[in-house]
């Protein structure tokens, strides 16, 4: 999915050339305070691309995507979509510019039902598509069953379920994830990560943070590896799963 056919004059297929940039962080230095959580992150994710980013708690995955998407302003560095600067734009405008966020520890409205939820979901339209809404549903069947009850009261599961619906509702070109699986009996990780290809397969574009290293990077076409607010790998993710490194330091296998 990150690489496309070129054609030559005749009409035959040539080389493989890289698919082209939607997003890019470049040299990202973001504060807390005095703390600095980002030095000089860089990463690229084409169209079409699931990338996986990976680090131990603390290493400034969350912060990445709350840069990305507008809730962090950088200090110095660059948040460039499409090709054009969006740093300093504030999260609520750059929905607008097909970017959604699911964030960690799924934040759904408690007080709402599925269906408001969904709903809020789409808020920079000016009213719901029901095709967005039919999408989802299908997608996620359960919540269709559930439109009318309360948030607060579903599962974990479906709760991110819905968080991940209604970041779709936005209709977003590129889907940020935090965390998808965290709190979650493995059978609905395994729906969730099955889910997330489909969506995937169906045309949005994925920039995901997981703890869940082998589930990330089995779904990912590439990954990045943070560590203390740096990036310090970089690979297919097939080659970041058989990496003694990344295999010791996060897959719980014996370093050699």
């Amino acid at each position: 999915m990150s690489t496309q056919l070129e054609k030559d004059p005749a009409g035959g297929p040539t080389t493989d050339a890289p698919a082209p940039a939607l997003l890019e962080l470049r040299d990202l230095h973001v504060f807390y305070g005095a703390i600095e959580a980002l030095k000089g992150v860089e990463l690229t994710v084409a169209e079409g691309e699931v990338v996986a980013l990976l680090g131990a708690n603390g290493a400034g995955k969350s912060t990445t995507l709350k840069t990305a998407s507008g809730m962090l302003k950088p200090r110095s560095g660059e948040v460039v979509l499409r090709g054009e600067r969006v740093d300093g734009i504030p999260s609520h405008e750059l929905v607008k510019f097909g970017i959604g966020h699911v964030p960690e520890g799924r934040r759904v409205f408690a007080r709402m039902t599925v269906l408001e939820n969904l709903q809020m979901g789409a808020y920079r339209l000016r009213r719901p598509d029901p095709a967005d809404l039919d999408r989802v549903f299908t997608l996620f069947p359960r919540l269709a069953e559930r439109r009318k009850q309360v948030a607060g009261t579903l599962s974990g599961g479906e709760q991110q379920m819905l968080a991940i619906g209604r970041a779709l509702m936005g209709k977003p070109e590129l889907l940020l994830l935090d965390e998808p699986s965290m709190g979650l009996a493995p059978l609905i990780v395994q729906q969730i990560f099955d889910i997330l290809r489909e969506i995937n397969e169906q045309g949005t574009t994925l920039l995901l943070v997981e703890q869940n290293a082998s589930q990330a990077l089995q779904l990912a076409d590439r990954g990045y590896v943070l560590e203390t607010g740096a990036v310090v790998m970089s690979d297919e993710a097939s080659e970041l799963l058989s990496h003694p490194r990344v295999r010791a330091a996060y897959l719980g296998e014996a370093a050699e």
